[in-house]
């Protein structure tokens, strides 16, 4: 989707340094506390979702839940959450994903999504693509369809683009530089 919300950037609080030096974070809290950039970044995802007639939401811990939940009562859709290990308390299926140092896990109830579903994967903030990739693997394997991936905040400078190549992806806001 080429729409974008550059307005929204103004509603996003850098923090140089943070988590250590020479990083740049980028804090969606300060979008979420206001609603007028909290709905417009709804807004933007909802436009999406209907597009891609998506009629599941799979948001992802943690920032992710609160975009994954309130989108999915806007379209009046069931929410399911990626979560760390250990956190969802029935069955689950997990992916490992790769990280700057290391590697990380996330799962998924078994019935959380249901064989032909079409799923919309929610997060904060694209950076190298692999927990997305990890979470698109899941419900892949659950017998779903990805029918998209959206977040508010692409970090274009940053390589996720390779790794979700076979999606349609949606940032509403890009951020070229750390």
């Amino acid at each position: 989707m080429a729409e974008t919300y550059d307005e929204l950037k103004r509603y996003i609080r850098s923090v140089p340094d943070f988590p250590k030096p020479g990083i740049n974070f980028y804090d969606i809290t300060t979008l979420m506390q206001d609603p007028v950039g909290f709905a417009l970044a709804l807004d933007g995802m909802e436009k999406f979702a209907r597009a891609k007639e998506a009629n599941k939401i799979v948001a992802v811990e943690s920032r992710g839940f609160l975009f994954g939940a309130a989108l999915a009562d806007r379209l009046k859709t069931g929410v399911a959450i990626a979560r760390k290990p250990g956190k969802l308390p029935y069955r689950t299926i997990s992916a490992e994903y790769a990280l700057e140092y290391g590697t990380d896990r996330l799962e998924l109830h078994e019935d959380a999504v249901k064989t032909g579903e079409r799923v919309l994967i929610v997060d904060d903030l694209i950076a190298t693509g692999g927990t997305i990739e990890a979470v698109a693997g899941m419900v892949e394997k659950l017998n779903a369809t990805v029918a998209g991936i959206s977040a508010v905040i692409d970090l274009s400078f940053l390589p996720w683009r390779e790794k979700l190549n076979r999606f349609e992806v949606n940032c509403l806001i890009t951020f070229d530089s750390e």
